[in-house]
């Protein structure tokens, strides 16, 4: 029997539902603040941390651990507001490496695949066959190739910028976009994607740039950091999140041995490996140390950067050092 679903409330009255369960609020005015213009729903995701564990049996006779809705002893609603910006300044921080990750990668995928032909993103002769050959049974790719899953995506990005100065330039003297162009319009999503449909041996060639082992680890890095760019750019919560598109555990030395691939902080090692060949001078590193320093300390200790798959002697590592 399906429940009734849950009832609308009025902001004082999600307020008060919060303070019944053990949320102690400091400053009304502002808890309301912060409903009115975050919402009930998305603070729920930073507040989840901070309610009590308590031991639930099935039907079955199985007991498995359970968030109850009465807050920890101790919880505050500024503590879940503080992680609330902390999660916003990570995800912006994220952004900014990716972006330069996105740009560069871009450039080597048009300069390599530019030099075999000016328009090597729609032919399928400068593609891995299992791309741009092999007919899919995918409901969702609709008996097409990869190749031409995403040449819809192209055109649909290409139609939305078709106002965009230079793609009129181009198309109404040309007819079509040369790659390094065509890279204008891509999103990270594309970009990753026609790179893991590149033949092995161009996957390889920049795969050897950024220190992957092959062009097939590299594809997994970039799949990986579109998750992690599309949590960010959604405005999701990303400080502990549990990571779906997940790369292999790296065995380059003891630190990335001891890395939770499924945590974000895995990933933002990957950024700061692939940040240090792309921009060796940037700050980027440096604003992420300080970033961590700031981690609110809620007086309940309900949640700890440890949750995100930090470990607690990282700035020790190479990878952080700086210079």
């Amino acid at each position: 029997m399906t429940p009734a679903p849950k009832p609308w409330k009025s902001f004082e009255e999600q307020l008060a539902l919060l303070m019944k369960r053990g949320l102690q609020v400091d400053d009304r005015e502002a808890a309301m603040s912060y409903l009115e213009r975050i919402g009930y729903y998305r603070l729920s995701g930073y507040w989840y941390s901070f309610r009590q564990l308590v031991l639930e049996q099935d039907d079955n006779g199985r007991v498995t651990h359970c968030r109850s809705n009465t807050f920890i002893e101790g919880s505050h609603f500024r503590d879940i507001v503080q992680l609330c910006v902390f999660d916003k300044r990570l995800r912006l921080l994220a952004l900014d490496a990716l972006e330069r990750i996105e740009m560069a990668l871009r450039v080597d995928i048009a300069h390599l695949l530019g030099e075999q032909d000016i328009h090597a993103h729609e032919n399928p002769q400068c593609l891995h066959g299992h791309f741009s050959k092999k007919v899919q049974k995918k409901s969702y790719a609709k008996g097409r190739t990869w190749h031409q899953v995403w040449l819809s995506k192209y055109e649909d990005h290409l139609h939305r910028a078709r106002r965009e100065p230079f793609v009129v330039h181009y198309l109404n003297k040309y007819g079509r976009l040369p790659i390094w162009v065509a890279i204008e319009v891509w999103d990270f999503g594309m970009m990753s994607k026609l790179y893991a449909g590149m033949k092995s041996a161009d996957q390889d060639q920049i795969a050897t740039k950024y220190g992957a082992q092959n062009g097939r680890t590299l594809a997994e890095w970039l799949r990986s950091l579109n998750f992690i760019r599309n949590v960010s750019a959604h405005h999701s919560r990303l400080w502990n999140i549990n990571v779906l598109e997940r790369s292999a555990p790296l065995t380059d030395d003891a630190f990335w041995q001891a890395l939770d691939n499924a945590r974000p902080f895995f990933y933002f090692c990957l950024m700061q490996k692939l940040m240090r060949i792309i921009c060796p001078n940037s700050t980027w590193g440096q604003r992420f140390q300080s970033l961590m320093e700031e981690f609110p300390q809620a007086q309940a200790g309900a949640v700890s950067l440890r949750d995100s798959g930090l470990m607690e002697d990282w700035q020790s590592w190479e990878l952080w050092q700086q210079g």
